[in-house]
């Protein structure tokens, strides 16, 4: 699976690594993905998330409910 998160859209991004000769090569950022269980009662039922930390964040702030409803508009299966 790719390194995406549900909740925020955050993907990897890519830079270069520079070493001490100041050679550069190419090198991926990933985000700190975590698969994550939570139970959803709109749904009546448990999901499991691929969601980075701070889409853990949002989750703990707004709700799963919320967050759930905004993807479930937004097209994205569970």
């Amino acid at each position: 699976m790719s390194a995406h998160c549900q909740v925020t859209g955050k993907s990897p991004s890519f830079g270069k690594t520079v070493s001490h000769s100041h050679r550069r090569t190419s090198r991926r950022f990933n985000p700190n993905i975590q698969t994550k269980r939570y139970f959803a009662p709109s749904l009546g039922r448990t999901i499991t998330l691929r969601v980075s930390t701070k889409g853990m964040k949002v989750i703990d702030k707004r709700g799963i409910d919320a967050v759930v409803a905004e993807m479930l508009a937004r097209g994205e299966r569970l």
